[in-house]
C-alpha cells in the first residue's frame, strides 16, 4: 500500500505514539485524520501536521460514525487506519488492604483499550470493503498491542488483558477481512518514551531503560512511527503481532 496520496485515520493521535505516527504519515503524503478525546493535543498535533481533527471516544459508536464521515468528507474513503487510543494503570488484584480490584477500573481499560480499537476499525473495514482495489490490496489495519500482553508486571491484570485481547483478535480478523483484501496487524511496543512513560520519576525511568537489553534505552515515537510505515508497505505481513521491545522481557 502506497501512503502518498492514500486517506489515513489515527486514533490516539495527539500524542505519544499515536501523534509520531500521524506525523510520520502525513510527511510521506497522506491525507491524515486524527481522532483523539484530548482536544488541546489533538488539535495541537493536527495543526502541526495539517491533518483534521476530531474529539472523539473511541467506545462509543456514534463518536467514532461521526469522526469517520468528517474524515470521509474531508479526505475521501481512509486506507490506513492506526489505532493508538489506550490508557494503562497499575492496579493489583487484591491490593494491600485486602481489597479487590474496582471493577470499574478494570471495565474502563478494556472498554478503551480492547473495545474501542475494536469499535473503530470494524467500522473503518465496513466503509473500505466496497472500495474499489488498490493494486492487491484495499487497505491496513495497525492496532497497538504492548509487550503487558505476554510479560505484564503485577498491577496489570486489566491492561495485560486487553493488550493480550489484541493480538488475540489479529489473526481472526484478518481472516474476516481476507476476501475484502484487508491486512491488520499487531505491534506490540516495549516501554516508549510516551506520555505515560514521561510522568514516571526519573530513577523510575532509568531504571527502565536499563532493563532492555539493546539498544539500553527507551524507545523513541518516531521508531513506532516507521514500523508503522513498514507494515504498510509490506503486504505480506498480516494477522499478527510484531514486538518493538529491544529483547526486552518484564519483570
Amino acid at each position: 500500500m502506497e501512503i502518498d496520496g492514500v486517506a489515513a485515520i489515527v486514533t490516539g493521535g495527539g500524542s505519544g505514539l499515536g501523534a509520531a505516527a500521524a506525523r510520520l504519515l502525513a510527511a510521506r503524503g497522506a491525507k491524515v485524520a486524527i481522532l483523539d478525546r484530548d482536544a488541546v493535543a489533538g488539535k495541537a498535533n493536527a495543526a502541526q501536521t495539517g491533518a483534521l481533527f476530531s474529539e472523539c471516544d473511541v467506545t462509543c459508536e456514534a463518536s467514532v460514525k461521526a469522526a469517520l464521515d468528517a474524515a470521509e468528507g474531508r479526505h475521501g474513503i481512509a486506507r490506513i487506519l492506526v489505532n493508538c487510543a489506550g490508557i494503562s494503570d497499575l492496579i493489583r488484584t487484591v491490593d494491600e488492604s485486602g481489597a479487590p480490584h474496582p471493577l470499574d477500573a478494570f471495565r474502563r481499560i478494556i472498554d478503551i483499550n480492547l473495545i474501542g480499537t475494536f469499535n473503530t476499525l470494524s467500522q473503518f473495514a465496513a466503509r473500505l470493503c466496497t472500495a474499489d482495489p488498490i493494486g492487491e490490496e484495499r487497505g491496513v489495519i495497525v492496532n497497538t498491542s504492548s509487550i503487558a500482553a505476554f510479560d505484564g508486571i503485577a498491577g496489570q491484570a486489566a491492561y495485560g488483558a486487553s493488550k493480550n485481547a489484541i493480538v488475540g483478535m489479529s489473526l481472526p480478523i484478518a481472516r474476516d477481512l481476507a476476501p475484502y483484501k484487508i491486512r491488520i496487524v499487531a505491534i506490540a511496543p516495549g516501554t516508549f518514551l510516551s506520555p505515560m512513560v514521561e510522568a514516571l520519576p526519573q530513577h523510575y525511568k532509568d531504571a527502565l531503560a536499563a532493563s532492555v537489553p539493546h539498544p539500553s534505552r527507551l524507545g523513541r515515537t518516531d521508531e513506532f512511527a516507521n514500523l508503522v510505515e513498514a507494515i504498510i508497505a509490506t503486504p505480506m505481513l498480516n494477522g499478527s503481532c510484531i514486538r518493538l521491545d529491544g529483547a526486552a522481557r518484564l519483570q
